[in-house]
């Protein structure tokens, strides 16, 4: 018998005596195999009752009626089982998973994000394979989960492989980068800033082994470090009221049993003469000069 060469449909020979019965054929099979929604594949037993019009896609090792036909399509007719053999690129729904699988040539795989993954993803954009997900929209919304519902957190996790990889947060002005914030080439939160997208600078370090912040330096050596070039190096702090308060106050010990916390008047002597509401006695001056921090000259900037 002369059969079509994909699905297998019987051939009408000329001449041929009882034609319906080659048609019905083929009609059966095009029944069995157009749409092809199966109700499991996962089974290597063929069921005791099957529905007239069932289809399984046979698991690996099958038996009974079913014995040498993995991966096929078993299709019951209400008396037989009937097998069809797939092809490279057939599709099938999984009623009982809600979901569809293509064949390989070999064996039936997930297709459409059957188990959560899709090579790559565009919304309202062409993904590639740089950027697996691309989405261009006006505003982009990520909540906690009230459905579920979840626990409602929402967090969200930037990994990479190893510390000298980037895991960041890249801003950009015309697809050119002007600031970026995240684990850049090591374990240290960074904030850079580009004016160009090319040239980059460390404007903020935080050490997470030591709980440091630098500004201007990428070993800070104080919890605060802020190193500089020039007069830019300048800290200024602006509080405008009718008590412009303390800009800085030092003291000894710990924060739980502070000691040898510098007076009110010690405050007022380090302060210019603009901000100081009295001139100290040259005693109470001299007393506070030895208590208050030496500065020294700074340390090597660290290139950034």
């Amino acid at each position: 018998m002369t059969v079509s060469a994909h699905l297998k449909l019987p051939q009408i020979l000329p001449a041929q005596a009882q034609k319906h019965i080659t048609h019905n054929e083929a009609l059966a099979i095009l029944d069995a195999l157009t749409q092809l929604v199966v109700l499991d594949r996962d089974l290597a037993v063929p069921p005791a009752s099957p529905a007239t019009g069932a289809r399984y896609i046979v698991a690996a090792s099958p038996s009974g009626a079913w014995t040498g036909k993995a991966t096929q399509v078993a299709h019951w007719d209400g008396a037989a089982w009937v097998f069809h053999e797939p092809e490279a690129g057939w599709l099938a729904y999984l009623a009982d998973e809600k979901g569809v699988v293509a064949f390989t040539g070999t064996a039936w795989a997930p297709s459409f994000g059957l188990d959560g993954r899709v090579p790559m993803l565009g919304i309202n954009a062409a993904a590639d394979a740089t950027n697996r997900l691309a989405v261009k929209a006006d505003a982009a919304l990520l909540s906690h989960d009230d459905v579920t519902p979840g626990t409602g957190d929402m967090r969200l996790k930037l990994n990479k492989s190893t510390t000298a990889r980037t895991a960041s947060h890249l801003f950009q002005s015309g697809f050119s980068g002007r600031a970026e914030i995240g684990l850049t080439g090591d374990d240290k939160f960074h904030l850079k800033l580009s004016p160009d997208g090319s040239a980059w600078a460390d404007v903020l370090v935080a050490d997470p082994a030591s709980g440091r912040v630098g500004i201007g330096t990428a070993s800070p050596a104080e919890l605060l470090d802020i190193v500089g070039d020039g007069v830019g190096t300048n800290i200024r702090l602006t509080r405008y009221g009718a008590n412009p308060g303390a800009i800085w106050r030092a003291a000894g010990g710990t924060l739980a049993s502070p000691s040898q916390v510098l007076p009110t008047a010690c405050w007022a002597a380090s302060l210019p003469p603009a901000f100081t509401p009295a001139v100290p006695s040259a005693a109470t001056a001299s007393a506070c000069s030895s208590r208050l921090p030496k500065v020294s000259a700074p340390p090597p900037r660290v290139p950034t």
